[in-house]
């Protein structure tokens, strides 16, 4: 058989141009989508009635993280469970594919209420560390800023770190049940959670979030129990030690204090919605966000149960 001849260089060019051209369209589409100017439905929608569209040669992975609050690990599991490939295109779906796709994808489109998301976990976990990358990454994200009775440190802006009042207007907030939860840090001042601010974000339709402490995550559940309690988690119980005992800075008798604490808070994240492991900052900040618009069947959980006391090693003396 004699070798099959190369196509003229206009057909080359031409041929080229076409790919560029549809690679333009679908990244629009998802653009669009990403934008919220068009629902994943719709794109779908389209994509069944013409296969020949753009939206007709869209990945069906491509789709999915292209929503808002949808990542690549959790479209993973969706393809999965809807039993499609992740090489499958919108328009080479199957019936039944479609079927289940467009299901799920009507009831992600559907806007879940605001709601107000609480980040907890054991002492040295992170929780700080998550917050502020998502202050920083994720703009539309509000972060709740606590009260207290302390004076600004150097670097502190009211209204930006903490709200700093008096102990008479602190009195006020508690009189008025102007705060989701408080309590006495350290014997000295006081700390809270004010909810005006709160409830004017969520009226207004924006996702709010709370880093807090595990008692002041019961308070808020109490006071507001329709927030969703996220759970933060070390890797590892190793890791956590690490984290508590690397330092050096506190003797034997402070580290297994810490310890301790941290088993204890350990123990209650079944208290929670949802966990999330914090193995890496980025990822651990972005599964936080994703659970802020995620239906509460779609929420995952990433366990690790706490670890047994004989598994915890010594500590040494440094």
């Amino acid at each position: 058989m004699s070798p099959r001849p190369d196509p003229p260089e206009v057909d080359r060019v031409a041929a080229s141009k076409a790919a560029v051209a549809a690679r333009r369209a679908r990244a629009a589409v998802k653009q669009d989508v990403s934008s919220r100017r068009r629902t994943a439905l719709d794109v779908a929608t389209t994509a069944w009635n013409d296969t020949e569209t753009p939206e007709g040669g869209l990945r069906v992975r491509e789709l999915l993280t292209s929503i808002p609050g949808l990542g690549p690990a959790r479209a993973d599991r969706t393809l999965e469970r809807l039993g499609i490939s992740p090489r499958k295109r919108l328009g080479g779906l199957g019936v039944r594919q479609r079927e289940r796709l467009g299901e799920f994808l009507e009831a992600r489109d559907t806007p879940a209420p605001a709601r107000l998301t609480v980040l907890a976990g054991p002492t040295a976990v992170g929780k700080g560390t998550v917050s502020g990358y998502i202050r920083e990454h994720y703009p539309d994200v509000l972060l709740s800023v606590s009260a207290t009775t302390r004076k600004p440190r150097p670097g502190e802006i009211d209204g930006v770190h903490y709200y700093f009042v008096s102990d008479e207007e602190f009195d006020r907030k508690i009189a008025n049940n102007e705060l989701l939860e408080w309590a006495v840090v350290h014997n000295s001042y006081r700390y809270g959670t004010p909810r005006p601010p709160i409830d004017a974000a969520l009226a207004a339709g924006r996702r709010v979030l709370l880093e807090i402490d595990l008692q002041g995550a019961r308070s808020v559940r109490r006071a507001m129990p329709d927030a969703l309690l996220v759970f933060l988690l070390p890797p590892t119980w190793e890791e956590l030690v690490r984290r508590l005992t690397g330092r050096g800075t506190e003797d034997a008798e402070e580290q297994q204090r810490r310890l301790d604490t941290a088993r204890v808070e350990l123990a209650a994240q079944n208290e929670f919605d949802a966990r999330v492991v914090n193995t890496e900052v980025s990822e651990a900040a972005r599964e936080v966000v994703e659970l802020m618009d995620a239906p509460v069947s779609a929420r995952t959980y990433s366990p690790m149960a706490p670890p047994e006391r004989a598994a915890t090693p010594p500590i040494e003396e440094h």
